[in-house]
């Protein structure tokens, strides 16, 4: 596949995804990433895992983990315990603390390429979903509050906070080994999406659990994690960010619905998309 934002149409791009998927995960779960395997082409023309034949392509090795322990489901079923969100937003802080600066994304420009693509995306995918009317003042609101904080988002990517960040960092992508929060499947096929400013890594997380109606939880793990860094000059973007990751849930939503098979699916994606576009609204 190739898409504009990835690119897995060779064998070695796949395989250089692959090792870049393992070395960027194991900053957080080292457990999990077990290493690249060779899907190999043997003598008698059968394919094999890690075979003595001929490498053909590529996949991520990955320890097994239960699946009810991912904290999506932990809080579909009311088992997301609250006490969770301070070693959760250590966690967080403590992986943001050591990631890699990167001054040459994020700032203003960077959060004005995320609401034009969420504007393509509301355009391409959402005509038939969304309000187009909704879509449209969310977009230009939200280019207009870019350029109130635009001193602010520079001054942040010249002080270190935009890092290569997770970059898709909501509850299913954060997993309960044994007692501690772990953060896995994190962005790697892309820098624009992964470094972004620290806050705008957390907002996803805080919309998710705010979406899920969470938000003593959303709220007990800004606050954990406000304490651990000590990150409050950039409070004031925090309605930006938050609406932002809510904005691109309505696009990826509508997105989906329209590659759905499924009839019943088709329409719980549209009304997700919905949802999000109004919770961007009232977010901003």
């Amino acid at each position: 596949v190739r898409f504009d934002y990835l690119d897995f149409s060779t064998e070695p791009l796949r395989r250089a995804a692959c090792e870049a998927e393992v070395q960027i995960n194991r900053r957080t779960a080292p457990a999990l990433y077990r290493g690249v395997v060779a899907v190999t082409r043997e003598a008698d023309g059968s394919l094999a895992v890690n075979g003595p034949g001929t490498p053909v392509d590529w996949l991520v090795d990955m320890a097994r983990f239960d699946q009810e322990r991912l904290f999506d489901r932990l809080a579909a079923r009311d088992a997301l315990d609250l006490s969770l969100m301070r070693p959760l937003a250590a966690a967080v802080a403590t992986f943001h603390s050591a990631a890699a600066r990167r001054d040459d994304h994020g700032g203003r420009v960077g959060m004005a390429l995320v609401v034009d693509g969420n504007a393509a995306g509301f355009s391409a995918h959402g005509a038939d979903i969304l309000d187009p009317t909704l879509a449209s003042a969310l977009t230009a609101s939200s280019r207009l509050e870019i350029e109130r904080q635009a001193d602010l988002l520079d001054q942040r990517r010249r002080d270190g906070f935009v890092r290569q960040c997770h970059g898709d960092l909501h509850l299913r992508n954060i997993v309960l080994l044994g007692d501690q929060p772990t953060l896995f499947d994190a962005i790697e096929f892309n820098d624009r999406i992964a470094c972004i400013d620290v806050l705008y890594d957390l907002a996803f997380l805080l919309m998710d659990l705010w979406k899920r109606r969470l938000p003593r939880h959303a709220n007990a793990l800004m606050n954990a994690y406000l304490a651990d860094t000590g990150d409050l000059a950039g409070l004031s973007l925090l309605p930006l960010f938050l609406s932002c990751r809510a904005a691109v849930r309505a696009k990826t939503s509508a997105t989906a619905a329209r590659m759905q098979p499924d009839a019943r699916r088709t329409g719980e994606l549209e009304e997700q998309a919905r949802e999000y576009l109004v919770m961007a609204r009232d977010l901003l």
